[in-house]
């Protein structure tokens, strides 16, 4: 690529090659694409094309809340299969827990075919890590939505109550690139029983062309690591600007080292993260830990001043984008099934870049003291999270540098800054503490372990008994498929 991120037009280049080959993702040409900008143009469009679908619905989603947005999308889907089209609904036992039974019950006797992903399993010790991330609408095969919105009051906010929305961002497809939404949901639904009936697969030539948008749908699975590979490239491929928004950042060695690369090398690199209204103080803790390397390299890191931020975002030299339900961190990069559109556009890079710049008129900038102190700037205070799990919080957050330091010892590879090294000295220390608690008191570690490797094993005896009373004579069943 000689001056952006844009592949040219025509035959596959060797940029074109590298995307592909790095997301698992092919290039589709000819969509349209809207950027939905929070719940209040999110579930309008949503419930507006559930409630026109002739076909079928497929809705694939971490959270359903049970209160009264979650209740009017279940009035949504059990209308419409009132009505005699197929609605197939896939939710994540996790991110749904606090969903009683009987709101499932009450989809189901209404017609709804609902399945959940990955309920906890006594056989699979560590099944429970995997899981499904992805925020999808697909109708009739002729519009779907990809985003990082749940369904839940929150994304809405309680105005009467003084309570502001959360800040997210979706978009809407149509065209050829529909196909491919339309296939990564199909994976998911037959991961988790039957496959889709005939009639409600989607071939892209089926699909007429609707924009002059190129699209590439990344569908991440466990272990995939798609876009784990694609967003250090992005960031190494970069060349003036490059602008994220993240919910959850905890970016790896590799990452946060791409991302000082490109800083250092006159990239206008600026990151997005939730401010004192996370959702979740221990993940703001863990982002806040690795503010000072990058800051030192000339990224620009802003905490956003509202409730929540949830959009997980990112446009490069406002010709590459990405918006979907990936967030920077490990788990969302290889741990779970994720969903996101990287769009190759100019004029959808620069309405990104155009909503960033207004995301960050609601921001806290974040600067280092002269000291080399993580300070608001302007002399801004920015509340700490809740004392609630704080110290918990803390720990996590120095764990993690911790161990990033002593991966950084082991490989022998990475160079060390000044600011490491405290770290290294507090990872030398804990390494010595465990090591004094072994040969002093060998049964506080033995004991634990123990039990870990006998509950193992009887997962790997129950696998291997299931294995053996359901293999056919000539050999493994062959629709047998890993656990994710």
């Amino acid at each position: 690529m000689n001056d952006s991120l844009a592949v040219p037009e025509g035959a596959p280049t060797l940029s074109d090659q590298v995307f592909s080959r790095t997301a698992g993702a092919h290039l589709v040409s000819g969509n349209g694409v809207r950027i939905l900008k929070d719940a209040r143009e999110n579930y309008p469009a949503w419930l507006e094309a559930i409630q026109k679908a002739r076909r079928f619905v497929h809705f694939e989603n971490y959270i359903l809340h049970e209160d009264a947005v979650g209740q009017r999308f279940a009035d949504a889907f059990m209308a419409k299969a009132r009505e005699g089209v197929p609605v197939r609904l896939i939710y994540d036992w996790i991110g749904c827990i606090g969903t009683s039974r009987s709101f499932w019950r009450r989809l189901r006797a209404a017609g709804v075919d609902v399945r959940s992903f990955n309920p906890p399993r006594l056989d699979q010790p560590l099944g429970w890590i995997a899981r499904d991330h992805r925020k999808c609408l697909v109708v009739d095969g002729e519009i779907a939505f990809v985003t990082g919105l749940c369904v839940g009051q929150v994304w809405e906010g309680r105005p009467e109550r003084g309570q502001a929305p959360w800040r997210d961002t979706g978009v809407s497809l149509r065209g050829p690139a529909v196909a491919d939404v339309a296939l990564a949901f199909a994976d998911s639904w037959s991961a988790l029983g039957a496959a889709l009936p005939e009639e409600e697969t989607i071939l892209p030539e089926s699909i007429p062309e609707a924009g002059d948008v190129d699209v590439r749908v990344v569908a991440s699975t466990p272990g995939a690591a798609s876009l784990y590979r694609l967003d250090p490239l992005v960031a190494s491929l970069a060349r003036r600007t490059l602008w994220l928004t993240d919910a959850y950042f905890a970016g790896t060695a590799i990452y946060v080292q791409a991302l000082r690369a490109a800083a250092e090398d006159g990239v206008d690199v600026r990151l997005l993260v939730p401010g004192p209204g996370s959702d979740i103080p221990l993940v703001q803790a863990i982002s806040r830990a690795g503010y000072r390397a990058l800051l030192r390299s000339g990224v620009r890191v802003f905490e956003w001043n509202g409730p929540m931020l949830h959009a997980k975002t990112a446009v490069a030299d406002a010709r590459w984008a990405r918006v979907g339900s990936t967030n920077l961190n490990l788990s969302s990069w290889v741990g779970n099934r994720e969903l996101d559109l990287v769009i190759e556009n100019e004029g959808f890079g620069q309405a990104m870049e155009e909503m960033f710049a207004l995301d960050l008129t609601n921001s806290t900038e974040i600067v280092l003291e002269p000291r080399h102190r993580v300070r608001p700037a302007g002399g801004v205070r920015v509340r700490r999270p809740p004392r609630a799990g704080g110290s918990a919080a803390r720990a996590a957050a120095g764990a993690l540098r911790i161990g990033n330091a002593i991966g950084s010892v082991l490989s022998a590879r990475r160079v060390h800054h000044p600011t490491e090294r405290g770290l290294m000295t507090q990872g030398a220390l804990a390494l010595l503490i465990v090591a004094f608690i072994g040969f002093g008191w060998p049964r506080l570690l033995a004991w634990p372990l123990s039990l870990l490797c006998v509950w193992f094993a009887l997962a790997l005896l129950a696998r291997a008994l299931r294995r053996r009373r359901t293999a056919a004579p000539s050999g493994p069943d062959p629709r047998s498929h890993p656990a994710s």
